[in-house]
């Protein structure tokens, strides 16, 4: 039996999107106990997964794919707490608004990772919880003159740049870091843009000079202890 809205254990049921499932961060969500309530999948939701698993282009096909493994894996860890809702609605077509039309009927959170689904159901008055917002808010404060240990992957769009990633996703571009693509290089941040996609590192690989003032900075500090 479902517990009244307005009673003080209510927990609200979560829609997930296609977008959402198919990311897959949401697995690795789902073996903590941040997320109470039930998960609902509905079904139309998972028609699309299974269409665009189905789908001739072999990138969207892989993705398709991928949802459904991660739905899979969800449903061994959280079993009961995993519903698949049948219902559909002839009126509206469109995935995105059968969602919300879903979250008001049966009082539901949203979770989402697709821009225009958020802004809408917001607009609808429908709460949303998206995984790129919930992952920007965890990741590590970094801070200019800060030093770290990371791997040049590939060239960057300006001469002699190079790329690399932390492990969450972001992009540090390296002033003079092409001549080191493939190997692990000490690097000094100079400076980070946040962006509406996230933040962006800008760093530099740290030279024999940069150690050398460290090491001086050291010795001084030392010095003044004594």
């Amino acid at each position: 039996m479902r517990r009244k809205e307005n009673s003080k254990h209510f927990v609200h049921p979560k829609i997930l999107d296609t977008s959402v499932i198919i990311d897959g961060r949401i697995l690795d969500i789902c073996q903590t106990e941040f997320l109470e309530g039930e998960l609902i999948i509905p079904r139309f939701v998972l028609s699309e997964l299974q269409h665009i698993a189905d789908s001739s282009d072999s990138l969207k096909r892989k993705r398709g794919r991928r949802g459904l493994d991660i739905l899979n894996k969800m449903t061994k860890i959280r079993k009961n707490k995993i519903k698949i809702v049948g219902k559909d609605y002839n009126e509206p077509k469109e995935v995105d608004a059968k969602i919300i039309k879903l979250a008001k009927e049966i009082k539901a959170k949203v979770i989402t990772n697709d821009y225009n689904l958020n802004k809408v159901a917001q607009l609808e008055g429908i709460p949303v919880l998206n995984i790129n917002d919930l992952s920007n808010a965890l990741k590590a404060v970094i801070l200019p003159g800060e030093e770290m240990n990371t791997q040049i992957i590939k060239e960057g769009k300006e001469p002699e740049q190079g790329i690399a990633y932390l492990d969450d996703g972001t992009m540090i571009v390296v002033e003079d870091g092409h001549k080191y693509i493939g190997k692990k290089v000490n690097i000094l941040v100079t400076s980070i843009l946040q962006t509406p996609a996230g933040r962006m590192i800008f760093g530099r690989v740290k030279s024999v000079r940069d150690r050398k003032s460290n090491e001086f900075k050291n010795v001084v500090r030392l010095s003044s202890r004594k």
